[in-house]
Formats: C-alpha cells, structure tokens, sequence
C-alpha cells in the first residue's frame, strides 16, 4: 500500500511524448483544478482549456484566482473560477454545492493544492497542523465530497494527486508504520489517519527527530504520504467502477514552493500531468505512482 517502491506501483514518464493523445474527451468533459492561480495548477487549466475541455479553475485567494482566469481568457481560452479553500471543510461546501449546481457531473479531479512552510535547505515543523491539513485532509475532504457527482462512462472518471517522493515508503524509517502501510488487504484510512495523528503528537512533544520520520520537509513529506497511502486505499475501492485514482509527482519544478528553483518548468510538467489525466480508457489505470523523469534517473534514487 501507499505505492511500494515497485515496477508495479512506479510509472516512469518523460516530460514531453512524441506520440499524440488519442482524443475521447469533449467540451462536455468537466475537470476541476485545486490550487491553479499559479504554478503547476496553473498550466494544467492552461493545458487542459487548450485541449478542449471544460475548466474549473480555483484558489483559495479570489483577487489571485481572477486574475489567473483573466489571463488566460486573454489568451482565448474559457475557463471557470470559483474560490475555493480545501483546507475549509464550509469552503469545501460551498464549492461542492455551487459546482453541483452549475455542472451536475464531474469527469476529472486533479488535486493539487498544497503548501510548505520550508525553503528548499529547510526543515521546520512549526506549521505541522496547516501542512497536514492542507495537504492531506484538503483532497481527501473534497474527493469525498465530490465522488457522488462523478460521471460513471465507459471513459471512466479520473482522480489525479499531485504528490511527491518525498512520501514514498523509502522516506519512511518507522519499521512499524511501514509495515501497516505495506499491508495492502487491512490498510484503512482510519489507520492513514491514525498515523498522522501520531506524528503531529510527535511534532507537540519534541520527538519527532527520533521516530523515524521522513528527514527532508518532514512534515510535507509525511502529508503526501498520507495521501499516497489515501490514493491507493481509494483505488482498491473504486477499482472495476470506472474511478480511476492516480498520483503523480512533477519532480523538482520550478515553482514559487521551490522559489523558482528546478529542473523543469511547470508547463513541461503539466503536459505530462495533463496527459496522464487523459489517457484512454484503454489505458487507464488504477492505484499508480507517476513520476516526471527518465527511468534511468528516478528508480536510482528510490
């Protein structure tokens, strides 16, 4: 569970691909974007609006999120705001009750909204309680919210987490959570959560340091890998009921989160985040871990 460092959970893919989408999707097709005013969430509206689809663009701050949905109209492109905070569970709410009555039905949820509070050679735990909240909780809270109106085609729906490495179980030195994390027939999000519970205890009492947590951005490694762990018990469940539940990881982006540090730009990483969100049915699948790279690179460091 919480995608093993495997060939079978691990999908390598490059940046960019030479091989043409095979086109299934409409105006018709509904996605949501969390966390788009800027950065990677950004170019994934900008990417999926070019492609054709319907796009709902949001951000916490309303003046940032009209301003993003401006420039983009600007460029001919049709996009949606509504001002949501995944953080909020009334936020939560509120946009759920206004997408449902404006649309009805969702095709595609990419949750991307996230926060860290560290510089890239930093590592405070300080704002422990908002990461975990933002982070973790904030997509959890809002799939849920939103699974009721997911379209059930032949297409299938398509839920993508915007993750990270940092949360892959080989970040985790807690030989007793990587053990309940690997068992992937009892794993339940009550555990998830119980896990997380334990290490903002552990970040209240002093102890963190020794308990074998993740040691880079420790407490927004830990978040992902809640929602890595989250992702996989969601694809379990759904799988066979066309939901499909994936996370993807963009690597080391150049983003306001890496203070414009990287090895690749944002709208390099949300072509291929934009192509995994639109793969055919065919070849869709389910319960996957998805990183930006040459497989070459990745799987050394894993």
């Amino acid at each position: 569970m919480a995608f093993k460092q495997t060939a079978e959970s691990i999908n390598v893919v490059a940046p960019s691909s030479d091989h043409p989408i095979s086109r299934w999707w409409s105006k018709e097709t509904i996605a949501i974007v969390t966390g788009a005013n800027k950065g990677i969430g950004f170019e994934l509206v900008r990417r999926l609006a070019e492609l054709g689809l319907t796009v709902i663009l949001t951000a916490r701050d309303a003046v940032r999120g009209l301003k993003a949905v401006e420039i983009l109209k600007n460029e001919g492109l049709h996009v949606q705001f509504f001002c949501l905070d995944v953080s909020d569970p009334n936020s939560i709410k509120t946009f759920v009750s206004w997408f449902q009555e404006a649309f009805g039905v969702l095709d595609i949820l990419i949750n991307n909204a996230a926060i860290s509070f560290n510089n890239i050679y930093e590592n405070s735990v300080e704002e422990a309680e908002t990461v975990i909240r933002t982070n973790f909780y904030g997509p959890k809270m809002l799939t849920e919210a939103l699974l009721p109106l997911f379209r059930r085609s032949s297409t299938a729906a398509r839920i993508l987490n915007i993750s990270s490495r940092l949360g892959l179980l080989d970040k985790l030195r807690n030989s007793k959570l990587k053990e309940m994390l690997l068992d992937e027939e009892n794993l339940s999000e009550t555990q998830i959560e119980g896990m997380v519970n334990l290490f903002l205890e552990n970040v209240k009492s002093g102890t963190w340091k020794s308990q074998g947590w993740p040691k880079v951005w420790t407490d927004y490694a830990v978040s992902k890998l809640a929602l890595n762990a989250y992702s996989r018990v969601l694809a379990k469940r759904y799988k066979g009921h066309d939901i499909s539940v994936n996370c993807f990881c963009p690597g080391f982006t150049q983003t306001s989160m890496t203070g414009g540090k990287g090895t690749h730009s944002a709208s390099a990483v949300a072509e291929v985040g934009a192509r995994l969100a639109l793969l055919p049915a065919d070849e869709l699948l389910t319960g996957k871990f998805y990183v930006v790279g040459s497989s070459n690179a990745i799987y050394s460091k894993l």
